[in-house]
């Protein structure tokens, strides 16, 4: 059995130990789920659920990988071990962002939560701290690879540097979007997480394949736990949290515009709120009975079940595809 294969199953192992640990101290503290009064009716009977689930899967993958930092520094391979970290701290700091946001809300009662330009601030230094890091210190340049053409194209730095800001901040708020009904965010983007470390693998980037396995371990743990019926939701610790493990990896593996395929789902859960919007405003009315997307099919008699095995079905599918593509 590789290493890969013992960190990820020490990560799913992890994960459960910490679900089993966390989940009772939440309900102890009554840190529940608030639904919305104008979401689906069978939502409301998860009112009080507990939340900030997504601290389980950080506070896992934290220590597997500082285990696996330990690891490849005593085996002398100090170049995985320090390549481990700019990826961690990415997602991390997504995901303390995001925590800072579930307190605010769940604990101090302060429904609003964290300010959206407080929020949105947080995650543009993040990401411009993790962008100038690649290029500046990693030297990876601003080479990216466009799919079926199956070619890399050399970005200059001024147009590059907003590019991949842009597109870890619509990631993020994509998989964010994405985080609705129980399993969704969790069975989707454990599909994507995997397509990359296939990816990683094959592009012989050792860091990722471990990180990802150590991700994919703890997402499969959390599962176990949220699906339905949930008995913890990830909240936007959890959503924040791999919004910045999918952008990030991207973005290393110089494949960010490969996401607009193999993240076919967050990025029509985004669409179908950006059409939403832009309709009521100009008719008043709703194009959708309920955004995002998977809302409007709840609405539409579609069992949370389904839609979340329909959408991992089209997920595993565009993946698979992907890598045909790469």
């Amino acid at each position: 059995m590789d290493f890969q294969t013992k960190i990820l199953l020490i990560s799913f192992g992890l994960t459960i130990l910490l679900a089993l640990l966390i989940i009772p101290i939440l309900k102890t503290f009554k840190v529940g789920q608030v639904e919305r009064d104008d979401g689906p009716e069978s939502h409301l009977k998860k009112q009080g659920t507990p939340t900030m689930g997504g601290l389980i899967i950080i506070l896992a993958i934290i220590i597997v990988t500082i285990f696996a930092y330990i690891y490849y520094t005593k085996q002398g391979d100090t170049q995985i071990a320090k390549n481990l970290l700019p990826i961690l701290c990415l997602t991390v700091g997504f995901g303390l962002i995001g925590f800072i946001d579930d307190v605010r809300k769940l604990i101090l009662k302060n429904t609003k939560g964290l300010k959206p330009s407080l929020k949105m601030l947080g995650l543009l230094f993040i990401s411009v701290a993790y962008v100038i890091y690649l290029l500046k210190v990693m030297n990876l340049g601003t080479d990216t690879y466009i799919p079926f053409l199956k070619i890399y194209v050399t970005i200059p730095v001024f147009a590059y540097i907003p590019f991949a800001i842009l597109v870890i901040l619509a990631t993020t708020n994509a998989v964010n979007l994405t985080d609705g009904i129980d399993g969704l965010a969790s069975s989707v983007t454990v599909i994507i997480i995997t397509c990359l470390a296939i990816i990683a693998t094959l592009l012989g980037v050792k860091e990722l394949v471990i990180f990802c396995s150590i991700v994919i371990g703890s997402i499969l743990g959390f599962l176990m736990f949220n699906m339905k019926p949930a008995k913890i939701f990830m909240g936007d610790t959890g959503s924040l949290f791999l919004g910045g493990v999918i952008s990030g990896v991207a973005l290393y593996l110089k494949m960010p515009i490969l996401l607009i395929l193999i993240a076919i789902i967050p990025v029509i859960e985004t669409l179908s709120v950006i059409i939403q919007v832009i309709y009521f405003k100009a008719t008043k009315n709703r194009f959708f009975k309920m955004a995002p997307i998977h809302h409007h099919l709840e609405l539409s008699g579609w069992r949370e079940n389904k839609i979340v095995i329909a959408f991992s079905i089209i997920t595993l599918v565009v993946c698979t595809i992907g890598l045909q593509i790469i």
